[in-house]
């Protein structure tokens, strides 16, 4: 007897896990939307007229995902007093088979499989002097309902205002192999690609024998590589080993640790945190957590890392640079590098053109002339003067 109800509760055990394991296999409310594209159609010094145009895709397979409510809101960042300024947003839904209301009421849509559906957000801003306005962050509230529950989400998406004129003068500075050229940008944004960065803003200047170098973390930003820290649920590890790090370390805090763990897994955290603890105490060998965790365990930056408004974001470290620095080479025909700098003397090289010597930017880039503050120069270009 004792062996048949043994026998009924180990099957009732595996059914359990084999209906559980089923169920962490489904997408859940997997429906996202794209930052889109924006263009400005009015730009006049009372009066910028800002338009998106994003999309909602079904990724599953089967499911139907529901859109109960869609709303927007925008901060605007600038170099002086947002006082007299306003900002007027709305959105209006473009679906492929019902026009939008007159009284601009959102009504519940729903998302086929495998189908998608446009909005169309649109900011009108006005005011006495809009020159100084830097930037807008807007945030597309959305609510998917489906299997998975009530859900609501977030889009973040950052729009530049304002575009330094790429032939502006700059000044160059002397270093003992190298003259470097900080290069101010526009805010770069998830809307950029640094193909058309480096062609807008380097290429006015470049010689040939020139090298041009972006920080980590604006290619970082522009694939799109941040999440707002209400994105991210840290979990068990992440609440616990976030402890064991120093304040200054941006897994020091449950979001940071949870991203590293979003990204290479718990596993493998996991694992590199007990081997990491045993050589530092034991073997007095510090930083062979990082090495285990891989590289983005060093790149991550948390809340306040970089300028605003990503210092309210996770900023993770660029995907795949070295194809980034080829495909810069290729197609613009200038050496490149990917670069993380900072204002203890530390130069890291995450990926450079072949022809391009590592002590080169190593002793060009070891003042940090890109800045880690407001500066807004995420490029520098470097023209050695040794031969």
């Amino acid at each position: 007897m004792i062996l048949v109800l043994g026998i009924i509760a180990l099957i009732l055990l595996l059914a359990l896990l084999a209906f559980e394991w089923q169920y962490r296999r489904h997408p859940g409310n997997a429906l996202v939307l794209t930052p889109g594209h924006w263009d400005l159609p009015v730009y006049e010094p009372h009066r910028y007229r800002l338009v998106g145009r994003l999309t909602f895709q079904n990724l599953t397979r089967r499911l139907e995902i529901m859109l109960p409510e869609v709303t927007a809101e925008a901060t605007l960042l600038s170099g002086d007093s947002l006082e007299g300024i306003t900002c007027t947003v709305q959105v209006t839904p473009n679906h492929p088979d019902a026009p939008p209301r007159p009284d601009g009421y959102w009504y519940g849509y729903i998302v086929k499989v495998g189908k998608t559906t446009q909005i169309e957000v649109s900011l009108d801003i006005r005011g006495k002097d809009l020159s100084q306005l830097k930037s807008v962050w807007v945030r597309v509230h959305y609510v998917t309902y489906g299997p998975q529950g009530r859900i609501p989400k977030v889009r973040h998406i950052i729009v530049p205002l304002k575009f330094p004129d790429p032939e502006e003068s700059h000044r160059w500075r002397p270093t003992p192999k190298a003259d470097v050229l900080p290069i101010r940008t526009h805010l770069l944004t998830h809307l950029d690609d640094p193909i058309s960065v480096v062609k807008r803003y380097v290429l006015p200047h470049a010689q040939p024998g020139d090298v041009v170098t972006i920080g980590e973390t604006p290619i970082a930003i522009m694939q799109d590589r941040f999440r707002h820290p209400t994105d991210v649920q840290p979990g068990w590890l992440a609440r616990r080993l976030c402890y064991y790090f120093l304040p200054t370390s941006s897994l020091a805090t449950a979001c940071g640790m949870q991203t590293l763990v979003d990204i290479v897994g718990p596993w493998r955290v996991a694992g590199a945190f007990l081997v990491g603890a045993i050589a530092k105490k034991v073997l007095k060998k510090p930083g062979v957590f990082y090495q285990l965790a891989g590289e983005q365990a060093r790149l991550i930056d948390d809340v306040t890392g970089t300028l605003p408004p990503y210092d309210q974001f996770i900023v993770l470290g660029p995907d795949n640079p070295q194809q980034v620095v080829d495909q810069i080479q290729q197609e613009l025909g200038i050496s490149a590098a990917i670069v993380d700098v900072n204002d203890l003397r530390a130069v890291k090289v995450l990926a450079a053109s072949p022809d391009v010597p590592p002590s080169l930017l190593e002793e060009a880039l070891i003042t940090n002339p890109a800045g880690n503050a407001d500066e807004q120069t995420p490029i520098v270009l470097i023209r050695p003067t040794f031969t």
